[in-house]
Order: C-alpha cells, then sequence, then structure tokens
C-alpha cells in the first residue's frame, strides 16, 4: 500500500499579501504551500528533502498522473506499459510512473538505488484523491478564504474522493 504525505517548509513562506479567495491556478500550483512530499510503501522511500516542493501542484497533478494512466481502452488487462512523468519545476528530477496490467511502479530520479514502489492502479487513484482532499482541508484550516476560491471548487469537483 502507498502513503502519501507532505510537510510544509518554513524557509519558503507563503508571501503575506496572498489573496487566497481569488489566486489562480498558476500560483496556487506554483508559488504557494511549499514543502516537500512523502511518497512510500513498505519497501521504499521515494521522498523529497529540498523544501520548496509545491505541495498542492504535486497533489493536482499526481491525481492528473492517474488519469492518465488509465487512457488505455483495455484498462488493467492492457499488457503494453504506460508511463508518465510528474516533473520538479525547479529542477531536473522526476517520478516516474509505469503501468502494465493494473499494477503501477513509481520510481525517483533522484533516488536511484531506491527501489520502486508499487501499487495497484485503483489503490493509487484512491490515495491520490485522498491525499488532494486531506491536503486541501488542512490548507483550508490554515488558509479559511482559500475554501471560497473558484480554481479550488473545480479541482475539489474534478477529483472527488473514490
Amino acid at each position: 500500500m502507498i502513503e502519501l504525505g507532505y510537510s510544509l517548509s518554513n524557509r519558503f513562506p507563503d508571501p503575506p499579501q496572498t489573496d487566497y479567495r481569488s489566486a489562480g491556478a498558476r500560483e496556487l500550483r506554483y508559488d504557494l504551500f511549499c514543502g516537500d512530499v512523502h511518497v512510500e510503501d513498505e519497501e521504499s522511500d521515494l521522498s523529497t528533502a529540498w523544501g520548496w516542493v509545491p505541495v498542492l501542484d504535486f497533489a493536482w497533478a499526481l491525481c492528473d498522473i492517474v488519469e492518465e494512466l488509465d487512457r488505455d481502452p483495455d484498462g488493467g488487462r492492457a499488457a503494453r506499459v504506460q508511463t508518465a512523468d510528474l516533473d520538479f519545476t525547479q529542477n531536473t528530477h522526476l517520478l516516474r510512473f509505469a503501468r502494465r496490467f493494473n499494477w503501477v511502479e513509481v520510481t525517483a530520479t533522484w533516488l536511484p538505488d531506491e527501489p520502486p514502489v508499487v501499487v495497484r492502479h485503483s489503490d493509487l487513484r484512491r490515495e491520490a484523491r485522498d491525499f488532494l482532499q486531506d491536503t486541501l482541508a488542512d490548507l483550508f484550516d490554515m488558509h479559511p478564504d482559500l475554501a471560497d476560491n473558484p480554481v479550488v471548487w473545480e479541482l475539489q469537483g474534478r477529483f472527488r474522493r473514490v
């Protein structure tokens, strides 16, 4: 089973003048809520330790990738490998996702010797969506105006809990 988590950085706080109610998608994805993300299973830990990863963008992109990996008409019966990358914009590192049949292997380019995190696609979908919704709930507690942002409403509706 995959474990997803995050921690916000004290080194890269959001600007104090941020209007969370009207922040656009670009600002929400790339400029706010920086920290580290944790991607683990019993065998592997692909967590970051950089302090500047946009956490909301990570959760959003992860949900997009899970859907991208499900575009093959054969779904979980597909023998061909379907791949997708989650890139970190401030460096050249990637989380790589490879789905074959109903299993997804996740590897990190910054940890080449670490074994992949392996998870069922359906479990990855559920965990990614839960992670996004839980992250948003945490951010709403810290910044109540964020809950009134139309971009966030659309995001919540698009990736509901499974």
